[in-house]
């Protein structure tokens, strides 16, 4: 097979996304362990390789004795084409080996339009889609990540689906893998077809906190398609699978010798978590809410994985990463301590994740002081009523004392994010967004002195991106503002997990009206395709029942649809239709406050009552402070 790989790779694009063989990566003998791992991540190699999660898992695995982990990544549209006319089946790229001769393939759902993707690799491995079809001598498909706390449009396809953090975790399960293995006499019976043998594996695995067999449950429908219950079909496993947290995020656990890619991928630098979680509370947000509760890393471990990180990689760029960086504990003292240290090497330090209310000049200072790198703030929404709703505590103050600090420290380009559709929305907060565009490029004039009023005055541009199109005005020499534009999208386990979502036509509306308004120099304005929006909530809010119309997109074509160029919204529509289910049933209506979910057995750690309670308080307009500066907001995750 090696030989066909190797022709195969002179005849597409990027060879580098199949070929392996790159700086860190481990490489060991089969036949040396017990467990082998495949770590699937269902979009290409660029992508995948900037995905910290991926990053300790292949940490957590190789570190053990009797485990190896090794990686796989969607093949794109060409190499899908020329492996198929081959016969030739989804490998590793570290030994090549067939991903059908696993003993685990485990795939990562950070994105709800990457499900298609999922499909097209299990099938190109040579497995059965459906879990029901395996047997004994197939490899145990796992799923985890965010879009794994509703996994039912998956579930039929997972043997088992991890919810919550890896870390203590996925040791239990390669544990209780091997041990099942061992008992059924090794390798060879193991995947002898004997699907009881296979029955047994899974309800060890059940029994492991966090994680969930969806075989092993049953949802039930009213004849309107709400879901009328979820039964447990074996006595041995939990009425509700709780989400697992690790409380401490030990540094031995951290991959301090990541993989250096041989191409550029997305984000190519070195990445150390500051911290895990987020208690800002905002409503909208699934990864705040679901990664809960706020666990730091001391600083001595932060910058020590730093050091390691850059020693062990050769990047020219650190990125401190965590939901908001600037609510690190001592945030200004590791990036001077980082600067002092690494800054005289040309190695660029940069916080992916800036709250505008936290921001300084020290700190933007700080960041400038060997290069410069994008500053992008998130007010979320364009007037304070809304701010409110969506309990987004800043203000518009706090925003340009922000922007103020950044143009004064050097900066000339700066990115706005904001989401439209939001609930309660008005014309009134769309406008909002545009005098908030105004007002910072006002702050940049009288920062520079006039200088940039001068920008040229050039037509609409158009450009493209992963998650959508784009257009705007450039300018040189001047300010250059991005405002970007996404779509509230409800999801699982938030205060507007309830809510609707806007329709196209409204969405549609809404963009025209910002696209319209911010037609000057220097602003860009981004937006995201709305038929791309309405299916991601169809995904994040769906059933079951989904699973059959997931698999007839994929086999009508449905590839990368988180890709602008490749998303065929019509070819969604479809097949949707063919299995007679509405996308405004998902994605558009208001849900009652005591609907069933079709994750209710899926349970977050945050309660019912606590996001009932936030819902209530979003239309109200009253603020939630964040619990680490004042009283406990009762969420449920905390003992």
């Amino acid at each position: 097979m090696g030989q066909d790989i190797d022709s195969m790779l002179q005849r597409v694009s990027k060879p580098a996304r199949y070929a392996g063989g790159e700086w860190n990566q481990v490489v060991k003998d089969h036949r040396d362990v017990d467990v082998t791992f495949a770590f699937a991540f269902p979009d290409v190699y660029e992508v995948g390789m900037s995905h910290l999660g991926l990053k300790i898992v292949y940490h957590l695995l190789n570190r053990r004795q009797d485990a190896a982990c090794e990686r796989v990544f969607a093949p794109w549209t060409d190499m899908e084409d020329l492996m198929r006319e081959r016969g030739v089946s989804l490998f590793s790229l570290e030994t090549r080996t067939p991903v059908r001769e696993f003993d685990i393939v485990g795939f990562t759902l950070q994105y709800e339009m990457t499900y298609t993707n999922v499909l097209n690799m299990i099938d190109l491995a040579g497995i059965p889609l459906a879990s029901a079809d395996r047997g004994a001598g197939d490899p145990l498909v796992i799923g985890g990540g965010p879009c794994a706390l509703n996994p039912e449009p998956l579930a039929e396809v997972f043997d088992c689906v991890l919810i919550g953090d890896a870390e203590g975790a996925i040791d239990e399960i390669i544990d209780a893998y091997r041990d099942w293995k061992s008992g059924a006499g090794g390798r060879e019976d193991a995947r002898a077809g004997m699907r009881a043998g296979r029955r047994e594996l899974l309800i060890r695995l059940a029994r492991i906190e966090g994680c969930y067999v969806p075989s092993f449950y049953r949802p039930e429908y009213y004849p309107d398609g709400v879901v009328r219950g979820i039964e447990p079909l074996d006595a041995s496993v939990p009425e509700r699978v709780t989400r697992r947290v690790a409380r401490n995020l030990d540094l031995a656990d951290f991959p301090l010798q990541p993989i250096v890619p041989f191409i550029d991928v997305v984000h190519d630098r070195a990445v150390v978590e500051l911290f895990r979680g987020c208690t800002r509370g905002c409503r909208f947000c699934q990864a705040g809410m679901i990664y809960r509760p706020v666990r730091e890393r001391p600083m001595a471990d932060v910058e020590n994985a730093a050091r390691e990180i850059l020693r062990n990689t050769g990047h020219d760029e650190l990125s401190l990463m965590s939901l908001s960086s600037t609510d690190y504990g001592g945030i200004q003292d590791v990036i001077m301590d980082l600067t002092r240290e690494i800054g005289p090497k040309y190695v660029n330090i940069s916080l992916p994740s800036l709250r505008a209310d936290a921001f300084s000049v020290g700190i933007a200072g700080r960041l400038r002081a060997v290069r410069k790198s994008g500053l992008t703030f998130a007010p979320e929404a364009g007037t304070q009523r809304l701010r409110d709703v969506i309990n987004k505590q800043l203000t518009e103050k706090d925003l340009f004392d922000a922007t103020t600090a950044a143009f004064e420290a050097g900066w000339d380009s700066l990115k706005l994010y904001f989401m439209i559709g939001l609930p309660t929305e008005t014309d009134e907060d769309i406008e909002g967004i545009t005098s908030l565009a105004r007002q910072v490029m006002h702050i940049y004039r009288e920062v520079k002195g006039g200088r940039g009023s001068r920008a040229s005055s050039g037509g609409e541009s158009r450009g493209a991106s992963s998650r959508g199109a784009s257009r705007g005005c450039s300018s040189r020499g001047g300010p250059r503002l991005t405002v970007s534009a996404s779509s509230f999208v409800p999801k699982a386990h938030t205060p507007f997990q309830w809510e609707a979502q806007d329709s196209i036509a409204e969405i549609e509306r809404k963009q025209a009206l910002l696209r319209d308004n911010l037609r000057m120099a220097g602003i860009r304005f981004d937006w995201h395709d709305p038929g791309t929006s309405l299916i991601e909530a169809v995904l994040a809010r769906g059933d079951r029942r989904l699973g059959a119309a997931l698999v007839d997109a994929w086999k009508m074509g449905a590839r990368f649809d988180s890709w602008s160029d490749k998303f065929k919204v019509d070819l969604w529509h479809s097949a949707l239709r063919s299995r007679g289910l509405d996308p405004a049933f998902y994605a558009n209506r208001v849900r009652p406050d005591g609907e069933i979910f079709p994750w209710e057995h899926i349970d977050s750690r945050l309660t019912r009552e606590f996001l009932l309670r936030e819902r209530d308080r979003a239309f109200k307009g009253v603020i939630t402070p964040d619990c680490r500066s004042g009283q406990c907001e009762a969420c449920g995750v905390c003992d």
